[in-house]
């Protein structure tokens, strides 16, 4: 998937590797996912309208108070995306990552990782969400990538994912960013940094499998597709 596990291919892989004869090779062998900060009003704008067919717009860009009510459904759904108008805030940081054959024969496939972005710039920025992307080896040296540094060659098969912010997060430049981050005028959340919770949930079952993200800084925002409720993975 576009974000490496993001088509279970964890737990559809797991199985295989009871009957794998030992020494046996899986292809693909390991993948890792990336996620980076963007820019692009007009992706977060069409994931608040877009979710449900015939839904009203979810709320408008203002700040958002932990407790709040629920974004629009559409702000708490990963897409698959061909990104044109986007600007990239950071480099990419890697996420999760699966290597196969799996020996140990885990219960789930869980993760949760935070990402700390820097944001090292001289003007003022706005970032609506994380680009997803993955690098996966299929066997010894042979590899496939989505990822903007390493990205394969002439493959358009796979465009990256998108997870939109519940509302968009102002980050202030290293010139006068401060102040401006302190006017209370200002209806973006503010500051000069961006740490960002990413967790990869399942339930009980572990038939159903979803993400859940959540701005921690330069403020908290409210937790994102909490237990699925928005969008969720089906075994």
């Amino acid at each position: 998937g576009s974000f490496g596990d993001n088509e279970l291919s964890p737990e559809c892989l797991l199985p295989i590797s009871r009957w794998l004869r030992q020494g046996g090779v899986s292809i693909p062998c390991k993948y890792t996912s990336f996620a980076q900060p963007i820019a692009s009003a007009k992706l977060w704008t069409d994931a608040r309208r877009t979710a449900i067919l015939g839904a009203p717009p979810g709320p408008p860009p203002a700040l958002i108070s932990p407790g709040a009510p629920p974004p629009a459904p559409g702000l708490e759904t990963p897409f698959v995306v061909k990104l044109n108008n986007f600007t990239p805030l950071a480099p990419p940081l890697p996420c999760f990552t699966f290597i196969h054959p799996e020996t140990s024969f885990p219960s789930s496939f869980d993760r949760r990782i935070r990402l700390c972005f820097p944001t090292n710039s001289q003007i003022d920025l706005v970032t609506h969400g994380l680009a997803g992307y993955f690098e996966a080896t299929l066997y010894s040296d042979i590899t496939i990538s989505i990822h903007p540094d390493s990205h394969s060659p002439g493959m358009f098969s796979w465009f990256p994912l998108f997870f939109p912010f519940a509302t968009p997060i102002y980050l202030n430049g290293d010139c006068g960013g401060e102040e401006k981050g302190q006017n209370s005028n200002n209806k973006f959340s503010s500051g000069h940094h961006l740490i960002v919770d990413l967790e990869r949930c399942s339930d009980s079952t572990g038939s159903r499998i979803w993400y859940e993200w959540c701005v921690l800084e330069p403020t908290l925002l409210p937790i994102q597709n909490s237990n699925g409720r928005s969008s969720s993975m089906l075994l």
